[in-house]
């Protein structure tokens, strides 16, 4: 084989087209807008990074938001304003800011002077303004293109600060869109991190006073057993309490910044927690009692952080700032010396904080033995069990490949067969279910060590304590799109939430897609997910096309299922509203037969006439019948 590899082998790219050609290195998944980590919600958050930084050195308490119903964002701050002889270099050059002088921008968020230009690239209309003493300049341009530019200042009666508007570009976020309810997440988080803070969006404002103690007071689900404890210092500040949930749930922020997948001040906070309270009460308690239920969110501000990807979802920082205390050591001496003061001031808060602790204790001590039986169990399945067929790649390890991991949570062993010999052996992995799981709604967790195919999934998971050693990225739920498929997900998701919710807060659980039809003629196959999609590809092939209807996944080839877990996989993330109550939402789908649901079933029954099927066929279905068949079937799904 002949290779010619010479000089011209070798390019270079522009900052815009390498922007451009590997957007997820800079925004992290593309994503049309319908879960709150797609790229039109970073580019978002870039724009107001930026702004904020503006609030924390000291300058615009006010910040407003603009959203078109065309996906035209317009993020206006009141801050100093972009130097206007830079305003190019900060709109169009790779790595220029004033935030690599850590005195300007001592603890800021962006520090790569990479964001902007990465909205700009990515836009197909950027425009940025900025005002400074009575002067303004003004630049427009397209995906990274410069269309017009103001060469001289001009007059300006308007306040300090800056201006961006800019338009996503469709090329790239497919048939996207902005979803409100992730925007209003996004802002709130913002002013609860930032307080004295106003932010407007569309005429709404945005405020908060008491910081991260309203975020609790906010995403708190149930009752509590105390009232939530809020301290803070210097770069520092926490909040939690303690719920009936199993489990942890964290928020943590790193100079503003939301990291969901949390880093070394989340380890260190968990640490400290337990460390803590245990000398407190001078009792030697397991820290997995101390935690479980703990509701918390904790704050703090790092000079130059360092992240573990552009996305900064991950804190990676050892130290507070260059040379100085590290990061656990700082989290602990804060946290040693607030809570220990806070809980000799507030029996009301020690006591029953104790009592929950100590329940945590009599409901762990009481499944040791029925755990001793699952692990033996488990140890057995580890070497028998053909229910898994596991990958080489784990995310508890150091693979460069763990967050690709899957594992695909199957219905029988039909449809588990096509997966597994589609998959990808390294980084996919696949579980068969035997039937319908049970409904575990009501139940303890003594049901997932006595209920055998719940333990194996959660030793194949091994998220028997935590969280921590996961052992894939994504959990993904496989089943038909039939009656019977709907209820195996129902079951399964209501047992995630019922044991092991963080699994679905950190966004970690998804339903896979499959096509309903395949459309074909000589020259072209497409693969159609709605009916839809299924009219468009007749038009586009023609009528004379052959049209074939998969009714399970077992009748899916697995040459043709390749192509849908593979790098065009579609997933639907699993996710839990905010001021959702589990418990309340479980009682009300999967709990005993009410009346409410049954009203709510049919007020909400839709009829699909499926167009695929004969005509002829069809008219002689009277109307009433499929009705009552189709209510039947969907209280059949979610009984």
């Amino acid at each position: 084989m002949e290779h010619n590899y010479t000089e011209s082998s070798i390019k270079s790219l522009d900052w815009k087209e390498h922007i451009r050609l590997r957007p997820g290195m800079y925004i992290g998944k593309l994503g049309d807008g319908s879960s709150d980590d797609d790229g039109i919600y970073i580019l978002v958050k870039e724009v107001i990074d930026n702004c904020i930084d503006e609030f924390a050195m000291g300058f615009g308490k006010q910040i407003e938001i603009t959203l078109t119903p065309e996906g035209s964002m317009t993020v206006r701050d009141f801050g100093r304003g972009i130097p206007l002889g830079k305003l190019m270099d900060c709109a169009s050059k790779i790595n220029t800011g004033a935030k690599y002088d850590s005195e300007a921008f001592k603890k800021s968020v962006g520090l790569n002077g990479v964001g902007i230009k990465a909205v700009n690239a990515l836009s197909t209309e950027f425009r940025i303004e900025a005002f400074r003493e009575g002067a303004t300049r003004c630049i427009d341009f397209a995906r990274g293109e410069v269309l017009k530019q103001d060469k001289k200042d001009k007059k300006t009666t308007e306040e300090n600060g800056t201006s961006i508007t800019f338009t996503p570009d469709v090329d790239l976020f497919r048939k996207f869109r902005f979803r409100e309810r992730h925007l209003e997440k996004m802002l709130r988080y913002y002013c609860y991190l930032n307080p004295g803070l106003t932010i407007r969006f569309n005429g709404r404002r945005f405020r908060s006073k008491n910081g991260l103690s309203d975020l609790l007071e906010e995403v708190i689900e149930e009752d509590v057993r105390y009232p939530v404890v809020h301290l803070s210092g210097q770069d520092i500040e926490i909040a939690f309490t303690h719920a009936e949930q199993t489990g942890e749930e964290y928020y943590s922020f790193v100079n503003g910044q939301h990291t969901t997948q949390g880093g070394t001040h989340q380890a260190a906070f968990r640490e400290a927690i337990a460390k803590t309270i245990r000398e407190f009460y001078k009792k030697n308690f397991e820290a997995v009692d101390v935690r479980s239920g703990i509701i918390a969110a904790i704050s703090v501000k790092v000079e130059e952080p360092v992240f573990e990807s552009q996305t900064k979802t991950k804190l990676g920082s050892l130290t507070m700032e260059p040379e100085g205390a590290t990061v656990r050591n700082f989290i602990l001496s804060f946290v040693k010396e607030k809570l220990d003061n806070f809980l000799h001031k507030h029996p009301e808060v020690s006591e029953p904080l104790l009592a929950r602790i100590q329940q945590s204790e009599r409901e762990r001590k009481e499944l040791k033995g029925i755990k001793k039986i699952a692990r033996e169990r488990a140890k057995k399945a580890k070497i028998h069990n053909r229910k898994l067929r596991d990958c080489r790649a784990h995310l508890n390890t150091k693979d460069k490949q763990r967050f690709e991991t899957t594992l695909f949570i199957t219905e029988g062993d039909s449809a588990s067969g096509s997966i597994t010999k589609s998959r990808n052996v390294t980084t996919q992995a696949v579980f068969s279910l035997k039937g319908k799981p049970l409904n575990c709604f009501g139940l303890t967790k003594k049901v997932v060590y006595e209920n055998e195919e719940f333990n194996l999934v959660q030793h194949a998971l091994n998220i028997e304590d935590d969280l921590d050693n996961l052992r894939y990225n994504k959990i993904v739920i496989a089943t038909d799109a039939d009656v019977d498929g709907m209820h195996i997900r129902l079951l399964l998701i209501t047992f995630f939430l019922q044991f092991f919710p963080e699994l679905i807060r950190e966004k970690h659980l998804y339903i896979l897609q499959t096509p309903l039809f395949r459309v074909r003629n000589k020259k072209e196959t497409r693969y159609c997910y709605t009916e839809l999609e299924r009219q468009e590809a007749i038009s586009a092939l023609g009528a004379k096309a052959e049209i074939t209807r998969f009714k399970g996944l077992g009748e899916i080839s697995p040459d043709e299922f390749k192509h849908f877990i593979g790098e065009d996989i579609r997933l639907d993330p699993v996710t839990i509203k905010t001021k959702s109550s589990i418990k309340e939402m479980l009682k009300f789908y999967m709990g005993k037969n009410t009346p409410e649901r049954q009203e709510f079933i049919i007020d909400n029954l839709r009829v699909e006439h499926d167009m695929a099927e004969d005509e002829g066929e069809a008219e002689e279905k009277p109307k009433d019948n499929v009705k009552t068949i189709a209510t039947a079937d969907k209280e059949k799904a979610i009984a």
